[in-house]
């Protein structure tokens, strides 16, 4: 499998190579910006959720910043840390709905997950008291839609809520392309983790961060297309750049590992 040091992305045919675990490191050491798995699962399993999925936009719902606005079909956490108990209700309602509609991608992509990286376990995260968090959230990009400059650290944004998430070592993520757009929807991946000093950057009561922030450093622009399977490190900024035509239409997770090892992951959206 071709392996490089710039920053760039990796694809991997899934369907007749095993993709290298070392790959997992370079991700969450900012060593390499996407890592692409194709052919994971059979057509037919993307075609089937996308229908799915389909029927149950009437149940999106959009949460406005002063610069950009994200839709939603599940929770997603970083809105809810300041109404953890309200996040875990969201996801178990988001369960018994997936469940209901049949739409099964999240579980279908942690196990081919699992098995092309020979890891130990892929789960959904859980409370030690129980509860469970959301498997994944559908995000709709819509036409003229743009995901603003940002990043995304539960270790760092859910300090002192005292949930388990925050004693990872490391936190990836996982996108499915269920629907591609016409025009733009590039993700943009810069390699600039976030530092403290950033924060004079953030946008005030809007999402994300000033460009000027990512002034200089190396860029990657990656385009997914239907049935795409990534892997970024979300600590890195990045963004999605405006939709043009058909909706941008995704299913993502996070993806935390505990240590170095990277053998088993816990998952939440």
């Amino acid at each position: 499998m071709p392996t490089t040091d710039t920053w760039t992305r990796v694809v991997v045919d899934a369907a007749t190579e095993r993709p290298d675990a070392g790959l997992l490191h370079r991700l969450a050491h900012g060593e390499t910006a996407v890592v692409v798995l194709r052919n994971l699962l059979p057509a037919e399993a993307f075609a089937d959720n996308r229908v799915r999925i389909g029927k149950l936009f009437a149940n999106a719902s959009t949460t406005s910043y002063a610069n950009g606005a994200l839709t939603t079909i599940g929770p997603y956490l970083a809105k809810y840390l300041q109404d953890l108990d309200g996040y875990f209700q969201a996801a178990d309602e988001a369960k018994d709905m997936l469940d209901t509609a049949g739409f099964d991608l999240a579980d279908r992509v942690r196990g081919g997950l699992r098995d092309a990286f020979g890891l130990d376990a892929v789960s959904v995260a859980r409370e030690p008291d129980g509860r469970d968090y959301a498997a994944s959230v559908v995000r709709i990009h819509a036409d003229g839609v743009r995901n603003p400059l940002h990043n995304d650290n539960i270790m760092r944004d859910a300090r002192g809520t005292g949930i388990a998430l925050t004693g990872l070592a490391y936190q990836l993520s996982c996108v499915v392309c269920l629907q591609e757009c016409d025009e733009g929807g590039e993700l943009r991946m810069y390699r600039k983790p976030w530092e403290p000093a950033d924060e004079t950057y953030k946008i005030e009561n809007g999402l994300g961060y000033d460009e000027a922030v990512v002034h200089g450093h190396p860029c990657h622009a990656f385009k997914p297309q239907a049935g795409d399977v990534y892997l970024i490190n979300p600590t890195q900024y990045h963004s999605i750049e405006r939709v043009s035509g058909d909706d941008r239409l995704t299913m993502g997770f996070f993806m935390g590992f505990d240590d170095d090892t990277f053998r088993s992951a816990v998952v939440w959206g």
